[in-house]
């Protein structure tokens, strides 16, 4: 799966958890999930699972850490399903 593909999806799961304040254009590589996306620290919980289940991968807690932006999940993704 190329990094285009990785991020597209993520994107849609994403989109998902938005408050309705903010637009899923705000949604960029570098997006913060919680400072610049506003989604919460339950939310949060519910895009990892997502995550989870789309690619067929278990995040530990240190992932959950290291998740932090956009750009985070993708590589997070991209190692797990090297």
């Amino acid at each position: 799966m190329t990094k285009e593909e990785i991020q597209d999806k993520l994107y849609s799961i994403v989109k998902i958890y938005l408050p309705q304040d903010v637009d899923a254009s705000a949604i960029q590589p570098d997006s913060h999930l919680m400072n610049d996306l506003n989604i919460n620290s339950a939310h949060l919980v519910d895009v990892a699972l997502d995550v989870e289940d789309a690619f067929d991968i278990t995040l530990d807690e240190k992932d959950m850490e290291e998740m932090q932006t956009v750009n985070d999940a993708v590589r997070i993704v991209q190692k797990k399903t090297a």
